[in-house]
């Protein structure tokens, strides 16, 4: 059974940082892709951002440049850093990952950008 958990969440302020952790049962290359996702309220599922087992990253275009994929030494860990955050950036992340068979989801994390 995968286990996937996130970490990182809460408040912050505009222009500021977090960093999200999403830590693994299995090592990251098993998978076919890792990725995060966010939903704000009233708002569908979005892509964030994306790597595939040989470490290939996309990003949606809302964050590009601003938020960064990497993982551990231990590769048992996919962080999210998020820069120069912005109120729109507000949403519950969630971290997902994809094998051959099934994709699997964490509980997500809270993610809130205010003044």
């Amino acid at each position: 059974q995968v286990q996937l958990v996130e970490s990182g969440g809460g408040l912050v302020q505009p222009g500021g940082s977090l960093r999200l952790s999403c830590a693994t049962s299995k090592k990251i290359f098993t998978f076919m892709s890792m990725s995060w996702y966010r939903q704000a309220p009233g708002q569908q599922r979005e892509l964030v951002a994306s790597m595939t087992g040989g470490g290939t990253t996309i990003y949606a275009s809302s964050v590009r440049g601003r938020f960064a994929l990497s993982t551990d030494g231990a590769e048992n860990t996919l962080y999210l850093d998020l820069n120069t955050l912005k109120p729109d950036d507000t949403a519950i992340y969630y971290c997902q990952a994809r094998d051959s068979e099934m994709e699997y989801w964490g509980q997500g994390t809270q993610v809130t950008v205010s003044s």
